[in-house]
């Protein structure tokens, strides 16, 4: 078993696909990963589509400070990662996870080592051609669902705010502004 980088909270609940030396560009990789960091796994899956078909751009963390914006259409990195989150769907089904309540949680690009090509340059000489390739890994959780609270502690807590004012003599005092600033 591989060790990841971070342990999920709740590992019942979530799911890790996993990809090692794969062969696209690690700094297109690292930003496009970056960009679908927190997304759910639905608005991801349209936003890596929309990138591979030049829809919509990845930015870029290059030259932000000079007051550019800079984007690139990561075409290869973004099959990957849609390649890697299909992975991680189909583990959600074999787990019975809900899969449209996945959200990615954590999502990570590493250096993997490089790998070396030469090109033959014009006297005789020889020059590395390296590629950058990458290793990813990714946790995917289930989010739950927020409930929200009943309308019968709301009515109960307005009882008990009203009757402390009562209790203080100030409900008349205020009924009597809230009827000057109406009149106003």
């Amino acid at each position: 078993m591989v060790r990841y980088s971070l342990d999920p909270e709740n590992p019942a609940k979530s799911c890790k696909p996993r990809g090692s030396n794969i062969h696209v560009h690690f700094k297109n990789t690292r930003e496009t990963a970056q960009t679908i960091k927190g997304m759910h796994i639905r608005k991801a899956t349209k936003y890596l589509k929309d990138v591979t078909l030049q829809k919509q751009c990845v930015p870029c963390a290059q030259a932000k400070q000079w007051g550019w914006t800079q984007g690139r259409w990561t075409k290869k990195s973004g099959k990957f990662l849609l390649h890697m989150l299909k992975n991680a769907e189909s583990n959600a089904e074999l787990k019975g996870l809900d899969v449209d309540s996945l959200a990615i949680e954590h999502i990570q690009v590493n250096k993997a080592p490089k790998m070396r090509h030469r090109t033959y340059r014009a006297p005789g000489w020889i020059n590395p051609y390296m590629s950058s390739p990458c290793h990813m890994e990714m946790i995917l959780t289930e989010k739950e669902q927020i409930v929200p609270k009943p309308q019968e502690e709301l009515a109960q807590k307005k009882n008990i705010y009203q009757k402390k004012l009562r209790k203080q003599n100030l409900w008349p005092r205020i009924t009597e502004i809230c009827n000057v600033n109406k009149t106003k």
